[in-house]
């Protein structure tokens, strides 16, 4: 049997189309359910404020607690346009100051401080969800970029919560190979990442 060779260290993956791909997020009921009914987000969802999505669906998985944390019971696939991250990601700055990316740390916070998206690599998940060697991207969206996430760039919204339990219990019957089949296929993004995301790509882990 052949070993799946290792991801990059810094790769975008996610289940995406020619246009489109999905992200993942979870929130509390009054939010998540209206979210996925209606496909779109309700007026409750603040626009003013950072959100954060993920490709990943077992990074998301880590993050929620497979749907059992407070607050992050309903868990979402949220399907947006292609041409959305990739704004999103010419506008955005890296989450952490990296030596000979940005001049000084100074240049970074005012470019931090401006930027209506911001650039975080963290460990992907394994079906345990321990991490593992190679990255997953985080993407915080604020000001003009969550207004255009949440009214222009989705697409469709449903509601996985299902899937996520039907995961989580393949997981705690030791059935993996059924648990891995039920996962989203993600698979890297053909993008040319620009700056400073493509400079961070091989930043010391933070």
């Amino acid at each position: 049997m052949n070993t799946p060779p290792v991801p990059p260290r810094h790769q975008i993956r996610a289940l995406h189309t020619a246009t489109t791909l999905t992200v993942y997020q979870a929130y509390r009921p009054a939010i998540g359910l209206p979210a996925a009914r209606d496909g779109r987000f309700p007026a409750e969802w603040k626009r003013d404020r950072m959100t954060w999505i993920k490709p990943s669906f077992l990074w998301m998985m880590y993050r929620c607690g497979w749907g059992t944390k407070e607050g992050q019971e309903v868990v979402l696939a949220v399907e947006i346009e292609r041409a959305g991250l990739e704004w999103a990601l010419a506008h955005a700055e890296l989450s952490h100051y990296v030596r000979g990316v940005h001049p000084d740390q100074a240049s970074w916070q005012r470019s931090l401080r401006t930027a209506p998206a911001r650039v975080q690599w963290d460990p992907e998940r394994d079906l345990d969800l321990n991490p593992l060697p190679y990255r997953s991207l985080q993407l915080g969206l604020s000001g003009e970029a969550s207004r255009r996430y949440a009214d222009e760039w989705t697409v469709s919204v449903r509601d996985v919560t299902p899937l996520a339990r039907e995961v989580h219990a393949a997981v705690r019957a030791g059935e993996r190979e059924r648990a891995a089949a039920l996962l989203p296929e993600e698979t890297p993004l053909d993008l040319a990442a620009p700056r400073p995301v493509r400079d961070g790509f091989p930043a010391p882990a933070m």
